[in-house]
């Protein structure tokens, strides 16, 4: 049987480097651009890294069934969790609420600490509502819940098309 493109080094190296790629452009953005991480963007950013340390297991392993399964359904979360996060932010930005806003100090549990841990990576800096950048009319939050829709459609639509046409994951 010929190998599938899903099982395939070059498609999770795809896969995980575009994760690598939007996690250094949100350096740029911050270092270069000079434009702050609120606690949104801090939870996107950990999303991202979530989506590309779920495609580890099918990169190193990908003709497995077993590590593509779990890169899929890891994937499937952290790509889910960050449009959650995404669309949240994108609410914030078009719907102000003088009560309701985001809060500047992360939620992690006493264990994860990656704001300590690594802070010019993670530490809270901006203000959630504001919208310093856009590109062609969308803001940061609207570009990321439309990269986190397609990480998810990716994670899911995949193996749904290889369970369909070949019977397998």
């Amino acid at each position: 049987m010929s190998l599938q493109f899903n099982q395939s080094r070059l498609a999770w190296f795809i896969l995980s480097s575009s994760a690598l790629i939007l996690e250094l452009i949100a350096l740029y953005f911050q270092y270069a651009m000079g434009l702050e991480p609120c606690i949104k963007c801090i939870y996107q950013r950990l999303a991202l890294w979530g989506v590309f340390i779920a495609s580890l297991p099918a990169l190193i392993f990908p003709t497995e069934k077993f590590t593509r399964l779990i890169s899929y359904l890891s994937g499937i979360f952290f790509a889910g969790w960050g449009y959650k996060i995404a669309s949240e932010h994108v609410d914030i930005q078009t719907n102000p609420n003088p009560f309701a806003g985001c809060a500047f100090m992360p939620d992690f549990p006493s264990w994860f600490a990656p704001d300590v841990w690594f802070p010019a990576l993670f530490e809270v800096r901006g203000d959630c509502g504001s919208i310093d950048w856009q590109f062609l009319s969308l803001s940061m939050p609207q570009w990321m819940q439309l990269i986190f829709g397609l990480y998810l459609a990716v994670f899911c639509l995949v193996p749904l098309y290889h369970l369909v046409k070949f019977k397998q994951i």
